[in-house]
């Protein structure tokens, strides 16, 4: 860090609201903040001291931004959208926790019963819920399937499939459904969720009747529905439907919890446990407005009385109460205790997960001689030189940087190492062209013959000297057991320290996304069509083509002719040259 730089330029920030941008030596926005002041909040970051996060973003920090916004209001919006367009390292970020379940019934001619998280993606469609995890939306899918005769199908086909003949779906695909029959189902789905259900009363008639197996049907629904309720019924609550949020912080850590009052059932939310790089009143702010993003808005928001709401009061489109005491003050000393609960339970395994990262990482730059903080790994994937696929992982401080992978399809044979070649060109070939930032090494999988791939082709692009090579070296059992640098000398590993675990985490990681996606394109390439590559035949062509001729086979047997009279002439002319040409060479790019 330029001290001087540093210090001339936090002389002239101004006592205004804005946003601040800390940036690394790469020039990456690695901390975003809101200030009302923005020269008073920045300037701490350079004085006096501050617990070990803080320390840790401090040390990181080269140089600084900053936007003046016209009020606090401004400065927090401004925040928000900074932290989602750049998600910096240092940011408190909880987008990516999972959300509650929903049920969600479509309002299609034909609708459909699935499980949503993201309810704003498809704001026709209803929803029901939310639920207090995964498996009691599935549990009461189920019984809602069972139920009601709702297709299943996402995307109807033209025959009738096995819920049809198990009476568990109408067949729109075939038969002349009524809409207002669905309506009809819609309404009961509607009151079932609303806890109104006639299965009871038809059980007892269906006794009455002596049809004792469907009244068996009856009461195994009944008492699914039973262990389903009683699962979400954590506590009562029926002084209405709210929002309650608390806070807690210790040993540089903050906890979030909530809890979710629906129809008078209260929720339990927890939120993972995060490292506290800055004021944990702002990253808890942060996070509301993080949340209501992506989740349903509250008919009132509860949160401590001891925190300033005066901006997102202006923010968020629902009233906020802060108690001072009564039933609301007592919801909010019960999330409290929940965060710290939840802290003081999970503070000693991610002190130690932490610390053991920062060792490997440590350790590996010591054994490497050079700064190996942001790596890179590469493994690729093929059937028979076919489909031949690789993928490109990045870790920085031990962390996956999962926004930074690369998928590549590639040209090369089943030659490990002219895999190796090609991806490691492509890679670091687009990073200088668009000068993105490069890493501090590379771990190749293989051994020697793959570190003297690698430094081929840096060497042919001048990187040598900027990225270390390390090879990963394998036992007989397929393991890895040491490192290996560029002169070829074997590096062992302490099998039982905390950088053999980081290696063999990272080896898993891309040796899973490259298998992934292997098997995307393989499974594509296997329903893949001759008709996909003709011109003139899009989907609903095809389709249409399949469904009159019953099949390729059938199709081929077809004169031009008889193609013509399903679809235009010119797109009929080029699906019959395409079945009846045979190439005798095989085709190159």
């Amino acid at each position: 860090m330029n001290q001087e730089y540093i210090k001339a330029k936090l002389s002239q920030l101004p006592h205004a609201p804005g946003s601040y941008q800390m940036k690394d030596k790469n020039g990456e926005i690695i901390y975003v903040g809101k200030a009302k002041d923005l020269h008073n909040r920045v300037n701490s970051y350079f004085t006096g001291a501050h617990n070990f996060k803080t320390t840790k973003l401090v040390e990181n920090i080269e140089d600084f931004d900053f936007i003046v916004t016209a009020s606090e209001k401004e400065a927090l919006v401004l925040e928000i959208n900074l932290i989602k367009k750049n998600r910096p390292k240092y940011n408190i970020q909880f987008m990516d926790d999972s959300s509650y379940p929903y049920i969600k019934l479509t309002r299609e001619t034909y609708p459909r019963l699935s499980i949503a998280r993201d309810i704003k993606k498809d704001k026709k469609a209803r929803y029901f819920g939310p639920f207090p995890d995964a498996n009691a939306a599935k549990a009461t899918l189920k019984i809602l399937q069972n139920m009601f005769p709702y297709r299943r199908c996402n995307h109807m086909g033209d025959k009738l499939c096995l819920y049809y003949h198990m009476h568990q779906c109408l067949g729109p695909c075939e038969k002349d459904i009524d809409p207002s029959l669905y309506e009809t189902y819609t309404q009961k789905v509607i009151s079932f969720m609303n806890g109104d259900t006639d299965l009871k009363q038809k059980m007892y008639q269906a006794s009455e009747n002596l049809e004792f197996e469907l009244a068996q049907q009856y009461k195994e629904t009944l008492e699914s529905i039973q262990k389903v309720t009683d699962k979400q019924n954590i506590e009562k609550d029926n002084r209405g439907d709210r929002d309650i949020f608390a806070y807690y912080t210790d040993k540089g850590y903050l906890a979030i919890a909530g809890m979710l009052v629906r129809k008078g059932t209260i929720l339990n939310k927890e939120y993972k446990l995060k490292p506290l790089y800055g004021d944990a009143e702002e990253e808890f702010l942060s996070f509301l407005l993080q949340y209501y993003e992506s989740n349903p808005q509250a008919r009132e928001l509860v949160v401590p009385n001891t925190i300033d709401t005066t901006a997102i009061n202006e923010v968020l489109p629902f009233p906020i109460f802060q108690p001072q005491k009564g039933y609301k003050q007592k919801l909010i000393d019960m999330c409290l205790d929940n965060a710290k609960t939840q802290l003081d339970l999970k503070f000693s395994v991610v002190e130690r997960q932490e610390q053991m990262t920062q060792q490997a990482v440590q350790q590996l730059n010591q054994l490497s001689n050079h700064t190996m903080n942001r790596v890179e790994l590469f493994d690729n994937s093929h059937t028979a030189g076919t489909l031949t696929v690789a993928s490109c992982v990045v870790y920085e401080d031990g962390k996956p940087q999962k926004k930074d992978y690369r998928l590549f399809k590639l040209h090369t044979g089943n030659s490990d190492v002219d895999s190796m070649k090609e991806v490691i060109y492509r890679r670091y070939f687009r990073l200088i062209k668009d000068n993105a930032r490069l890493p501090d090494g590379i771990l190749v999988d293989g051994g020697w013959i793959q570190i003297e791939a690698a430094k081929e082709i840096l060497d042919q692009l001048d990187l040598t000297n900027k990225i270390k090579i390390m090879g990963l070296v394998k036992n007989d059992k397929h393991t890895t057991n040491a490192l290996m640098d560029t002169d070829g000398n074997i590096i062992e590993i302490d099998k039982n320290g905390p950088l053999f675990f980081l290696l063999t985490r990272m080896q898993d990681e891309v040796h899973r996304v490259a298998i992934t996606y292997h098997k995307k394109l393989r499974s594509k390439a296997q329903t893949k069509s001759i008709l996909d590559d003709i011109e003139g035949i899009g989907p609903k062509r095809k389709k249409l083509l399949l469904k009159t001729f019953g099949g390729i086979t059938k199709l081929k047997e077809a004169t031009e002719q008889d193609i013509a009279q399903v679809i235009p002439k010119e797109a009929a002319h080029n699906v019959y040259d395409a079945l009846h040409t045979e190439f005798d060479a095989p085709i190159q790019d």
